[in-house]
């Protein structure tokens, strides 16, 4: 390990103790932008970034790069920019910065600092705990005049994450990887995109997990097969092929072969598998960010379980179902006409 990500490493760490903290009465006095008082004035010079968890995966990452792109509008200023990383060592790029493309027209927490901006570290907050968002925008309110980047703490989080569904959607189809994107869809099928969380990988890395935490981001094939009965009985206009993206063995999943052409689609890395995710005529989430963050950009129709950790929008192409899979007779009608309505384009 080089020296400055060892830095960085330990500076994050002694951050973290005072993090744990959060839950304290006196958490916010820790931070010294609560003393500040100074009179307020214009936001032109304000702007609010969030820097992404280096060791997360990418819808962790995603997670958090979002709570900075909506709170920095929720709060009234502008947005600056930090990238998907890899390194704990700040504004260091990694491969998904350039896959998804969210910087592009955007300016930099690192651009801004360089230019003598100052960084000023907010404290984190609870969204719907309304004394400490008050505090948070009387913070801001009291910088106003001056030139000054802030940071959300790690992770501060944002739970209706599609607040922000059309901008990042805009964001991805419009970024220059685009053109370098080899879809293995094939247009005269329909094409279907299951994500089954299974073994967590991360950068080639396994993750272990306890039990507990497997229990809680299970999703059994019978959701899956469910939503499978129900498409082969809809006229969705084109023989079915079944993509299945999941670290599980392909014996898994033989029971899918009964509703259409089954792919499974181990042979794709997780920047393909993510692109394709995005793409889907129809996208079949799990209890993964990994899935749900894609949804958010997708075009497609969407089928979600419940219970997830971020809220879902109420919208036709948006359909939430139970553990078991089951659409209720509405949902169904209304899928049916959602695929119709997309076949018309």
């Amino acid at each position: 390990m080089k020296i400055d990500e060892f830095f960085y490493r330990s500076l994050n760490r002694v951050k973290g103790l005072r993090l744990k903290k959060h839950e304290q009465p006196n958490y916010f006095s820790l931070y010294l932008c609560t003393k500040h008082k100074g009179k307020s004035g214009s936001k032109d010079n304000l702007y609010l970034t969030e820097v992404v968890s280096y060791g997360a995966g990418i819808g962790h990452q995603l997670a958090n790069w979002i709570a900075g792109y909506w709170f920095a509008q929720y709060l009234g200023v502008k947005y600056a920019y930090s990238p998907f990383t890899s390194s704990a060592v700040p504004f260091r790029p990694n491969k998904w910065d350039y896959i998804l493309g969210f910087g592009e027209g955007e300016i930099t927490a690192e651009q801004l600092l360089k230019k003598g901006y100052k960084k000023v570290q907010l404290p984190y907050f609870d969204e719907n705990n309304e004394a400490q968002v008050s505090e948070i925008k009387r913070i801001i309110d009291s910088y106003g005049g001056e030139k000054v980047v802030f940071f959300t703490e790690a992770n501060q989080f944002y739970h209706d994450q599609y607040g922000v569904m059309e901008s990042i959607s805009r964001k991805f189809f419009s970024a220059p990887a685009r053109k370098e994107d080899k879809l293995i869809y094939d247009s005269s099928y329909y094409n279907v995109a299951m994500h089954i969380r299974r073994q967590v990988v991360i950068d080639s890395k396994v993750i272990e997990e306890d039990a507990a935490t497997r229990a809680k981001r299970w999703t059994g094939n019978e959701y899956y097969e469910e939503i499978l009965k129900i498409l082969v009985n809809l006229n969705v206009g084109k023989p079915i092929r079944i993509h299945v993206f999941s670290t599980g063995k392909p014996e898994e999943f033989e029971s899918f072969k009964q509703y259409g052409d089954v792919r499974i689609c181990s042979d794709l890395d997780e920047y393909e598998s993510f692109v394709h995710l995005v793409y889907a005529d129809l996208l079949v989430t799990s209890k993964s960010s990994f899935s749900y963050k894609p949804a958010l950009m997708s075009k497609g129709i969407k089928v979600c379980p419940d219970g997830f950790w971020h809220g879902y929008p109420n919208l036709p192409d948006w359909f939430i179902v139970g553990a078991d899979g089951k659409l209720s007779e509405e949902q169904i009608e209304r899928l049916g006409q959602m695929i119709e309505q997309k076949k018309r384009g």
